[in-house]
């Protein structure tokens, strides 16, 4: 990460607890006010720029919940707080359908390999279109890894309806460039701004919004006056969420750290069975240049915790395969490998290939998913609007509001 990124969001869980709590005090109406308007890279916002921490669970949706709602009303907070459930909306969407992601990737790969125009993709990715507002948010991700998420809406929308390129090259462009870059979230945002999400309904991006809510730093010309929806084959059902295999109880187990959940001593909190940990920052899994930085530079936060928190010995790994997974175990004395639950995603490809090598040697992996999304995620069967009406009598349930 570029050391003249004002954006810069330092890599560890202090850090982003440090953020929450200067946001939390206005995550009511301040931020119902000002959540909209983008004042560009460097400038006070009214959004909480929690995502990197919450991609990668250095802080979960439930503590960042809990935080606000410890200050505040939940019809004060409404907004915020359901912004934090769509991203487990997004999650759970995907995890009941993942060939949704399978056909995103398989036609990213064909878009790739059949563009004609491929001069157009390289113009729109280094801000060379011309068109105002759009150049500068292709400039300002590849330069800080983030961007506003009204930001991201009106690119999305350019980049398919104006521009008329294809969607999954530019979810590609965010996923290459994003610290945040999530399957999900990325990936369902981009195909509900096409029409493919909510069939039929789509997001236009005009000049008089981009205006109204960038203070007037940019009104571009010449954008589409029309959004027509994207069409695909149909999608597959809802499916149950994956069942679990069980921990063996009593036995000691070598604990197996991801970007996918850097925050194991919440899930495992009081385990007294785990002898060492493996935090793996598999360059491979991970898209773009920040992201990486941002993991590896945060793995190193992890093995602090691990120890300090959970008393057990951590040892750093740039691949996940394995043989090093074997070795790691055998040498701890275990036969089982625990890890925070992977969704769908390269994270979890990789580690359903890993399985049977393990089982060989005689180790089991056993994934483990949190209360949050076990409970939360089957009720993404459908859109989001019947998946918020549950969101007060959950926090009731839980004890949040």
């Amino acid at each position: 990460m570029s050391a003249s990124d004002s954006l810069s969001f330092a890599p560890s869980r202090e850090a982003g607890l440090d953020r929450l709590m200067a946001f939390a005090p206005r995550a009511g109406h301040a931020y119902a006010l000002g959540r909209n308007s983008d004042a560009g890279p460097g400038q006070p916002t009214a959004v909480s720029k929690l995502s990197p921490y919450a991609r990668y669970r250095l802080l979960t949706e439930r503590e960042i919940v809990a935080s606000v709602l410890a200050r505040h009303s939940l019809a004060s907070a409404e907004k915020y707080v359901q912004e934090v459930f769509w991203r487990t909306y997004w999650k759970g969407w995907l995890e009941l359908r993942p060939a949704v992601w399978s056909r995103f990737v398989e036609e990213r790969d064909r878009q790739r390999d059949t563009l004609v125009d491929s001069r157009a993709i390289a113009d729109a990715e280094n801000g060379r279109t011309g068109i105002d507002g759009f150049d500068d948010w292709a400039r300002e991700l590849v330069a800080t890894g983030y961007l506003h998420n009204h930001a991201r809406m009106w690119f999305a929308s350019i980049w398919i309806f104006t521009l008329r390129l294809p969607w999954t090259l530019g979810a590609d462009f965010f996923l290459r460039h994003l610290i945040d870059a999530d399957p999900a979230s990325n990936t369902l945002s981009w195909r509900w701004v096409a029409g493919l999400q909510t069939v039929g309904k789509t997001y236009l991006a005009t000049s008089d919004n981009i205006a109204r809510y960038t203070g007037g730093r940019f009104a571009p010309a010449g954008l589409a006056v029309e959004a027509l929806a994207l069409s695909e084959p149909p999608i597959e059902p809802a499916r149950p969420l994956p069942t679990l295999r069980h921990r063996v109880p009593g036995q000691p187990a070598l604990l197996l750290v991801t970007h996918e959940d850097m925050n194991p001593e919440s899930l495992f909190a009081g385990e007294a069975l785990i002898p060492a940990a493996h935090i793996v920052t598999d360059q491979k899994l991970l898209w773009g240049t920040m992201a990486r930085q941002f993991v590896a530079a945060a793995a190193g936060d992890v093995a602090a915790r691990v120890t300090t928190n959970l008393g057990c010995a951590a040892q750093l790994a740039e691949t996940l395969d394995a043989a090093a997974l074997i070795t790691a175990a055998q040498a701890a004395g275990v036969r089982q490998i625990i890890t925070a639950y992977t969704p769908v995603g390269p994270v979890a490809e990789a580690l359903e290939r890993l399985a049977p090598p393990l089982a060989d040697e005689g180790i089991a992996l056993v994934q483990c998913r949190r209360a949050w999304d076990d409970q939360l995620w089957p009720s993404a069967r459908r859109g989001f609007f019947p998946f918020k009406e549950q969101i007060p009598a959950y926090l009731r349930q839980e004890g949040l509001a």
